[in-house]
């Protein structure tokens, strides 16, 4: 379970060296607040008195690793970590300060959501904090927040569920409706759905890190958000064996082999280490496609793989994901494509198949930033040539990219199934027929943990 009630300056210290807080705007005014909610300003005074803070949240700047960030940390003890008028004073300060220093922003939320006695001009400042954000992402500035226990209402519904990378701690409570305020009603009230962990397996959380490994998982996040040269990412080598096939069936026969090198080797062996991102913010995860960012020699490139398997909706919705934040944060793309095609059941019809092809053919073809494309098993269709990027495609000696599967041809055309091989090679698929129709480069290599 986490540490629901870790304070706030204790987070700080544990996950910074050199931490000078910010200035704090203009103090609350006293009394009873905006809309006069008797016992209110009595609250507040036994809030500061049991925390030492004047406010749920602390701000300020430090180095996480080797990076400077704006820190915004929520302080439970004061009244639920709640969101107030005087809160939204901080985090609109803080957001300004992150974008004179050029420094991405990490939020340590936890909060049970807006401040009940402050009524309106409580939940207004979810605007405000929607307004920051945008800000920020107009800057190019990172957004990684933590979601601690509870991180609940706008709280999560803000800071939380609109940042770039969204880690959570163990067992945390995570939801737009609060304990109090659930079906069921009682208090406490928790099932699984409102958990840091469904939150994962619905794309809702990028990863569950348990807090001793806070530190160093926030400095390697913040190291590959701010690692970029902007240079085009190289293409890995091929780390298959063997020769160019030498007909259509071969080809396609070699990128089936179940021994192929698959995405999770490429990935591997390219980058010195790298984190992933999961889901599609959308209740979807497609466990046939890894999306992340990687170190390698020093510098970050993103990645979009598929690992062999019938792309999900929400695959590419995620790769789309990837591909705007990394255009955003000027981080160069590498794709791989290995898929027999998008999934075509019934489910994935109602998960919106079609959309979610388009929006990573748009987000591929609005990008600024160069997108590096490596075929490395099969290329079904649409669904493959999604990840690709025109003019920057190579594919290896062990894959086939194609207008659809022989298979699928030889159906459609109304071609008996004894002339699958014969389609293979009239479609020209094969890596050569790539290289010479011009849309793609024949990439060879070196073995798996061999030589260049």
């Amino acid at each position: 379970m986490a540490d629901a009630r870790e304070g706030a300056r204790d987070l700080v210290e544990a996950v910074t060296t050199g931490f000078t807080e910010f200035p704090a705007p203009a103090p609350d005014p006293g009394g009873d607040g905006p809309i006069d909610w008797a016992g209110y300003g009595e609250a507040r005074r036994r809030a500061v008195e049991r925390t030492g803070e004047q406010e749920s949240v602390v701000c300020g700047v430090g180095t996480v690793g080797g990076v400077r960030a704006t820190l915004i940390a929520f302080e439970f003890g004061f009244l639920g970590g709640s969101l107030g008028r005087r809160t939204g004073d901080r985090i609109e300060a803080a957001f300004a300060r992150a974008r004179e220093l050029g420094t991405p922003v990490v939020t340590l939320i936890a909060t049970g959501g807006s401040r009940m006695q402050e009524g309106m001009a409580a939940l207004s400042q979810l605007q405000r904090i929607a307004g920051q954000i945008a800000l920020a992402r107009a800057a190019r500035v990172p957004l990684l927040s933590v979601l601690r226990d509870p991180a609940t209402g706008g709280g999560w519904a803000t800071l939380g569920a609109a940042a770039d990378v969204t880690l959570a701690l163990p067992g945390a409570q995570v939801g737009f409706a609060g304990s109090r305020v659930r079906p069921g009603g009682q208090r406490g009230y928790a099932p699984t759905a409102y958990t840091a962990e469904s939150h994962l397996a619905t794309g809702q959380v990028d990863q569950i890190v348990p807090r001793d490994e806070l530190p160093q998982r926030l400095a390697r996040w913040l190291a590959l958000l701010t690692g970029a040269d902007g240079r085009p990412a190289d293409p890995p080598a091929a780390l298959g064996t063997g020769p160019l096939p030498g007909s259509g069936w071969e080809s396609v026969t070699a990128a089936r082999a179940p021994e192929r090198p698959r995405a999770d080797a490429y990935l591997d062996d390219y980058f010195d280490w790298r984190q992933d991102i999961s889901g599609d913010r959308c209740g979807g995860v497609d466990p046939g496609v890894r999306c992340g960012f990687g170190s390698r020699r020093g510098v970050t490139v993103a990645y979009a793989a598929q690992c062999g398997t019938p792309t999900l909706p929400a695959g590419f919705r995620t790769a789309a994901r990837l591909i705007r934040l990394a255009d955003r944060l000027r981080v160069p793309v590498l794709t791989l494509v290995d898929t027999p095609g998008a999934a075509n059941d019934a489910e994935a019809e109602r998960a919106g198949a079609g959309p979610a092809i388009a929006e990573v053919f748009t987000a591929v073809a609005e990008a600024d930033v160069p997108i590096t494309t490596l075929v490395i098993g099969e290329g079904g269709s649409g669904g493959a040539l999604a990840f690709a990027a025109p003019g920057r495609t190579w594919i290896t000696p062990d894959a086939y990219f194609s207008v659809t599967s022989p298979e699928a041809a030889t159906a459609i055309l109304k071609l008996p199934s004894t002339e699958v091989r014969a389609v293979a090679g009239r479609l020209r698929l094969r890596p050569g027929d790539l290289a010479e129709l011009g849309l793609a480069e024949v990439r060879t290599g070196r073995e798996v943990g061999g030589t260049a």
